[in-house]
């Protein structure tokens, strides 16, 4: 897999009995750490995290499952539960020298970080969240014809065997479909990058189904048992997402702060990929929130 530029140094880090994460770390200053989403890998971030770099130390993973970082067989369905892979990223920054930083999380690794601020507040001194609702509320709000899209959601929900079978059949045409119609500027995934999350997924596919499968089973018992308890995000949280609350008939912004009361909200004009249609308003806004 290509480097996201020629500066930035690539680790092995291990994280957990049997899982090591690679990361790409570059910069120097306040840590930040950056978290992709589906159907991707760090090379996501290859834009933004250069320009953080020149005050900041921006490590870039590949989530456990994902990219070049270990794909452990979910032998119990806790191997991919956002607690698990947050636990991962807290484990990557600690062995990196930083026991407290800034995370960004895109998509799934959007969840992760939610988790990761819900479960190690201690660790993380703010939070961003780009382009995702919280897993409660999500599934809360698909319905009707506005569940249509989110149909990977319920395939991968399905127990082990069949969206495996049916997903590694056609990997390409599946996480190709989504390159495609998430994205609102087809230029800001060249030819290359877009072969390498092919690439990426095509090798990742137990593992990806893995993690949609924990998002409908225990993840939704971790975050039910912090609604009930009424724990929140402590720490200063920006959310980021396009303007489609209002097409699909929810209010992202009051979603998410029913988790994070005192959070900044803005909206992105970009499709769903937003840190590659849009790095330089990305990379701004995170820079506004590391300084809240």
């Amino acid at each position: 897999m290509a480097p996201i530029a020629a500066n930035f140094d690539y680790q092995r880090i291990t994280v957990a009995d049997g899982v090591a994460l690679n990361a790409a770390v570059v910069g120097s200053g306040t840590p930040i750490v950056l978290l992709h989403g589906f159907p991707q890998t760090h090379l996501m971030w290859r834009h933004v995290a250069a320009d953080l770099a020149a005050d900041h130390t921006v490590i870039c993973p590949d989530l456990r499952g994902y990219g070049d970082s270990d794909k452990p067989v979910d032998t119990d369905g806790t191997a991919y539960s956002k607690r698990t892979m947050a636990a991962d990223v807290v484990a990557l920054a600690g062995a990196l020298g930083h026991e407290r930083f800034a995370l960004a999380g895109h998509d799934r690794g959007a969840l992760v970080a939610f988790r990761a601020g819900l479960d190690h507040p201690d660790r993380i001194t703010h939070l961003a969240i780009l382009d995702v609702l919280p897993t409660l509320d999500m599934w809360d709000v698909l319905h009707g014809e506005s569940a249509a899209v989110g149909f990977h959601l319920y395939l991968m929900a399905q127990p082990p065997g069949l969206p495996e079978q049916m997903i590694a059949a056609c990997p390409d045409a599946f996480f190709g479909h989504f390159l495609d119609i998430w994205a609102n500027d087809s230029q800001a995934i060249p030819a290359d990058i877009r072969a390498a999350y092919l690439k990426a997924c095509r090798e990742a596919v137990p593992s990806i189904v893995a993690d949609y499968r924990a998002t409908a089973g225990i993840d939704i018992e971790h975050d039910h048992a912090d609604r009930a308890a009424g724990n929140q995000l402590a720490m200063p949280v920006t959310v980021l997402t396009q303007d489609w609350g209002a097409a699909l008939g929810f209010d992202a912004a009051a979603l998410w702060a029913s988790w994070a009361p005192g959070l900044c909200h803005n909206t992105v004009t970009s499709g769903h990929f937003m840190a590659e249609e849009a790095p330089a308003d990305i990379a701004e806004t995170l820079r506004a929130l590391l300084h809240r």
